[in-house]
């Protein structure tokens, strides 16, 4: 077995970023209103909130079936959301939280900052060559593609089946990057995986998750298990933010 017996993907609980977009989709505005790089967006309370449930609601299983190995992108909003996990118990206190820079957010180049509409009004070639080739091929100048994101996190994975076999691995990370480990995992091709897409964002703090089966495959393989699932809050009345992340304009 080259693979962790449990794989699970976080995505970061709502961000301020989140909460910003949707005030600049709101008032139709081109840019949203942020002061901080991408990198350095912090969760909202809300974002706080649903931190702490995800880590009561591990803290609740058996202690084997907590992560053992926690991974995170080093943007503070993914970050923040492991740290509060952990010190909700969602895993040991004892085990580090190693930040990896191949998790981070896709990279928006110069449509960073802006909203769907904003990206059309400012750079409608940029719109056009999307509409084109499609987000899974498009890569605006100093940006990414999907393609850019699955290339880096092949080697993710390669690193986590050499270091963490037999571990219960949980990473911290954006969505556009939740889908591109799914796209590669389960092996699927671009249709599939925008199809998935069009299903609906993945929730702020939903987990997904991957358990090793021996027997499936020649040599055993990730099987999904779980997909966008969220825990349950504390107070009924908050809900769980299913906006995508909002610094750069267009998600993916």
């Amino acid at each position: 077995m080259n693979w962790p017996q449990q794989l699970i993907i976080v995505r970061h609980g709502q961000s301020a970023g989140n909460v910003a977009r949707d005030a600049a989709h709101e008032a139709l505005a081109d840019r949203i209103a942020l002061t901080n790089r991408d990198a350095d967006v912090p969760l909202s309370d809300l974002g706080r909130e649903q931190a702490q449930a995800l880590g009561s609601w591990f803290s609740e299983t058996h202690e084997d079936q907590r992560p053992d190995v926690l991974l995170s992108s080093p943007y503070v909003r993914a970050l923040q959301t492991a740290e509060i996990f952990r010190d909700a118990r969602g895993a040991a206190e004892q085990v580090p939280i190693c930040f990896d820079e191949r998790l981070r957010e896709k990279e928006f180049g110069i449509l960073d900052g802006l909203t769907t509409p904003g990206v059309a009004n400012v750079f409608p070639d940029q719109a056009e060559f999307r509409r084109l080739l499609g987000k899974f091929y498009h890569r605006p100048p100093g940006g990414e593609s999907w393609c850019d994101v699955i290339l880096r996190l092949r080697s993710v994975l390669d690193t986590i089946s050499l270091h963490y076999r037999g571990r219960r691995v949980m990473i911290f990370t954006h969505q556009v990057v939740v889908l591109c480990m799914r796209y590669i995992i389960e092996t699927l091709d671009e249709a599939e995986i925008l199809a998935i897409d069009r299903e609906g964002d993945i929730a702020n703090c939903a987990i997904t998750e991957y358990r090793f089966d021996p027997d499936a495959g020649h040599d055993g393989k990730l099987i999904l298990t779980r997909y966008n699932v969220t825990a349950p809050m504390k107070e009924q009345a908050t809900t769980v933010t299913t906006a995508p992340d909002a610094i750069a304009g267009r998600r993916g």
